[in-house]
């Protein structure tokens, strides 16, 4: 070789062998390529955002809608049949106790009135007679003209027409209280619910024709399931609210329980007695009822926690160990607004996921965004939204 190539070919396998050092050095021979790579910055590794469960007091409210009636309802009947001639109020119709709500053919009714009062100038008249005689009767046995036997007569005669007045006084009574069942009153004072009948109409006796609301107390009644009045809320004092007007509210008392479930909804009906009834909630009026049940322990996660599994509720479970993720099912107590209840499924301590779920799957590898990056992100995303 010659003297002229030798520094050349020393400087080529230095820079040879120094090249191979930095590959070696930089991509070892026992180890991965991708392990140089931090993990949050590794595309195929999934950022997600974790929380520990923990168990925390729950109250949970009970909402229900009802609507407002009265506590006491009449139903109003004519006292007497008879064919209606006039109806006076309608459906609505605030009426008080004295009002005439119909009216029914007097024609029998004053029949008899006539009759009864005929009766009594009869008997009045019999009377004045009777009277008379046992006046004169009376003159006549003081000076020995007339008889024992007819005196007596006389006075029998006088207190037999005087029963009989009386008797015809009674019967005028009557037939007036007969005619006067040709009114129908209301009895009490109240707003009409409901009506049966139509003028021209033939009723009886006894047959309720109307239903009156009657005025004081009110109560929100609530249609609820058989579940809840076996765990009620530990307050006795429900707030209730108008539906259409927040504003109004009022407070009140369970009054009455149906012992009976509705055949059709399955609920029961519950009465809950209003302290004072807001003008505002009248009659008919919708109302939303809140009740609160005893604070409890439970595991709350978010929302952005819950996961659809086989048609059944899970969550991704975090290990941090393997740094890798698992479904696990759990049973749902109740849903609120941003958070969710678990009756079972999580123990307190472990790590739930509870961002970047869409892109996990069973055994993925991970990384636990911190909160720096968190927010980093979520500065990118919008960002690229404004953009």
């Amino acid at each position: 070789m010659s003297p002229r190539l030798l520094p050349l070919l020393t400087a080529t396998a230095r820079t040879a062998a120094l090249s191979a050092l930095l590959v070696t050095a930089a991509f070892p021979a026992d180890a991965p390529a991708t392990s140089a790579i931090p993990d949050a910055e590794n595309p195929s590794v999934v950022l997600v955002r974790v929380v520990t469960a923990k168990m925390g007091p729950v109250t949970s409210d009970v909402v229900l809608t009802g609507d407002i009636q009265a506590q006491a309802q009449t139903n109003v009947a004519f006292r007497t049949n008879g064919k209606v001639a006039e109806r006076r109020v309608e459906v609505g119709d605030h009426v008080t106790a004295d009002q005439v709500l119909a009216v029914l053919e007097p024609l029998t009714q004053r029949a008899n009135l006539d009759n009864a009062r005929a009766a009594l100038v009869s008997a009045e008249a019999q009377f004045t007679q009777a009277k008379v005689t046992f006046e004169r009767q009376k003159q006549l046995i003081s000076g020995g003209y007339t008889t024992r036997p007819s005196y007596d007569n006389a006075e029998q005669q006088l207190r037999t027409s005087q029963a009989a007045v009386d008797s015809a006084r009674a019967a005028l009574g009557t037939a007036e209280e007969q005619l006067s069942y040709t009114e129908l009153r209301a009895g009490v004072s109240g707003i009409v619910l409901s009506r049966t009948f139509e003028v021209g109409q033939v009723v009886q006796a006894g047959q309720a024709v109307m239903v009156l609301a009657q005025d004081g107390p009110r109560d929100a009644v609530f249609n609820v399931y058989e579940a809840l009045t076996a765990n009620p809320p530990s307050d006795k004092t429900i707030h209730v609210t108008l539906q259409s007007d927040p504003k109004a509210a009022a407070t009140g008392h369970v009054r009455e329980i149906s012992p009976t479930v509705d055949a059709a909804s399955g609920t029961v009906r519950v009465k809950v007695g209003l302290d004072s009834t807001p003008p505002a909630m009248s009659l008919g009026s919708v109302v939303i009822g809140r009740g609160r049940f005893a604070s409890r322990e439970a595991v709350v996660l978010p929302w952005s926690a819950l996961y659809r599994s086989d048609d059944r509720p899970a969550v991704w479970i975090y290990d941090s160990t393997a740094r890798t993720v698992s479904i696990r099912g759990v049973e749902i107590d109740r849903y609120g607004f941003d958070d969710i209840v678990l009756k079972g499924g999580v123990r307190p301590g472990e790590t739930v996921v509870v961002a970047g779920i869409p892109f996990l799957r069973p055994g993925q590898h991970v990384a636990v965004a911190t909160q720096d990056a968190a927010q980093d992100s979520t500065k990118s995303a919008a960002g690229e939204g404004g953009r």
